[in-house]
């Protein structure tokens, strides 16, 4: 499945308290988040184009090489995806967060055979913990935790059907891009990921990389 990949590097890292945007802070072996959260891209043949969006304060520090494009970010996240898929060009994209270096390549080679049988698809967690809904201070219902999914990225769409979505929904605010593809109907399937793909957040995160 030949794809490009919008990976999302436009956070200023404030919980970080890096002071500065943390897809560029180094981690011990010299190379940058954002750097390594593009690596197995870089690898991968099948990866047409790595579009990295990011800051216009910021795009001049990125590594390129002829796979690369850089993209200003917008406002928000989903104004920085938007202007990523217009430099898009492949049948099929996938969207990823700089903060999440850590994916493996069994993961997203799951993820691309489903993303191609099923034009929409991301990788989550399983649930470990015992989920509750509360109000205020209030548990009012507890959640089978067998059914509860952390999502994750790459999440990976059929370029055209990911593209409709954000047209219909322009100023419209998702926490992801599966949270879109959901809210118009269409179906997105999971795939799990037994790896360690975490998002770098906070402070404690970026001790000891």
């Amino acid at each position: 499945m030949n794809y490009d990949v919008i990976i999302v590097a436009s956070g200023k890292g404030i919980r970080a308290n890096l002071g500065y945007n943390k897809a560029f802070y180094r981690m011990k072996d010299g190379k940058t988040v954002l750097e390594h959260s593009a690596s197995l891209f870089n690898e991968d043949a099948e990866c047409r184009k790595i579009i990295i969006v990011t800051g216009k304060d910021c795009m001049s520090a990125v590594e390129r090489n002829d796979k690369t494009i850089v993209v200003e970010g917008g406002e928000e996240r989903s104004d920085s995806v938007r202007n990523g898929l217009e430099a898009a060009t492949s049948a099929y994209v996938l969207i990823h967060d700089a903060a999440r270096p850590f994916l493996h390549k069994e993961t997203l080679e799951a993820l691309k055979q489903k993303v191609f049988e099923t034009d929409a698809a991301i990788p989550g967690k399983k649930a470990t913990d015992t989920v509750k809904i509360i109000d205020g201070d209030r548990i009012v219902k507890t959640i089978d935790r067998r059914t509860v999914f952390l999502a994750e990225t790459p999440q990976g769409f059929r370029t055209e059907l990911i593209r409709e979505c954000y047209r219909k929904c322009k100023g419209i605010s998702f926490t992801d891009e599966a949270s879109l593809v959901e809210s118009l109907g269409y179906t997105v399937s999971i795939v799990e990921d037994r790896h360690d793909n975490r998002k770098l957040t906070s402070e404690e995160d970026f001790i000891g990389l």
